[in-house]
C-alpha cells in the first residue's frame, strides 16, 4: 500500500466527497481516528455510506435516516466487511468525521487527523480482514506522515467521550494493535 503525491491510496477505490476542505496552516497530521458506520444501522453491504459521504443519500429510503437530513460528513477512508477500501478525501485535506472532539488537549481533531470508518456497529464483531486492512492502512499512514505513530490511533469514543461510542466494545483493540 502506498499514498501518492495527491494524497490518494493506491489500493483504494476513490469516490470524491464534497464534504472536505483545507487543513489549517501548520496542522500536521498526528492522529488516526477509527470509527464505525453501517447504513441502515446493523446492515452491511449497501451503498448508503458512499451516498451519505457524497450528499446523495435519499433520506426517505429508511426511517432511521431522518436524522441524516442535511448532514454533511465524510471520512478519508471506509473499510467494508470484505476488506475493500474506499477513499473519499485525500489525506492532505480535512475530512469532516470527528465533530466536536479533543485529543491530548487539542480541540477540533478534524484539523490534524485522518478518519477511517470501518463498516460495523458497536456490538457486532468486526471481520479479521477488516482488522488486517486497517492495520496495513494505519502503517501506510504512519510511514507517510512523520508526526504519526502507533501511539496516536484513537477511537471516536476516545476523542468525543459521552457523545460518541464507536468503534465500540466489539472492536478488539488488543488484536488490532498486535497486527500493527
Amino acid at each position: 500500500m502506498q499514498i501518492d503525491s495527491q494524497g490518494c491510496l493506491d489500493q483504494a477505490n476513490y469516490i470524491a466527497s464534497p464534504n472536505c476542505n483545507e487543513r489549517p496552516e501548520g496542522a500536521d497530521v498526528s492522529l488516526i481516528v477509527v470509527h464505525n458506520i453501517s447504513l441502515p444501522a446493523g446492515e452491511f453491504g449497501s451503498m448508503d455510506v458512499e451516498r451519505l459521504f457524497t450528499n446523495c443519500l435519499d433520506c426517505s429510503q429508511h426511517t432511521s435516516y431522518h436524522d441524516l437530513i442535511g448532514l454533511k460528513v465524510s471520512s478519508h477512508f471506509f473499510i467494508r466487511r470484505d476488506g475493500a477500501i474506499i477513499q473519499f478525501v485525500p489525506v492532505g485535506q480535512r475530512a469532516w468525521h470527528a465533530g466536536v472532539s479533543c485529543y491530548q488537549g487539542r480541540d477540533n481533531c478534524n484539523d490534524f487527523s485522518v478518519g477511517i470508518e470501518v463498516e460495523g456497529t458497536d456490538d457486532i464483531a468486526y471481520e479479521k480482514i477488516q482488522y488486517r486492512m486497517l492495520a496495513e492502512l494505519c502503517q501506510t499512514l504512519i510511514d507517510y506522515f512523520p508526526r504519526l505513530s502507533k501511539a496516536h490511533i484513537a477511537g471516536h469514543e476516545h476523542i468525543a467521550p459521552g457523545r460518541k461510542t464507536d468503534p465500540g466494545p466489539s472492536f478488539d483493540w488488543d488484536y488490532f494493535k498486535q497486527l500493527l
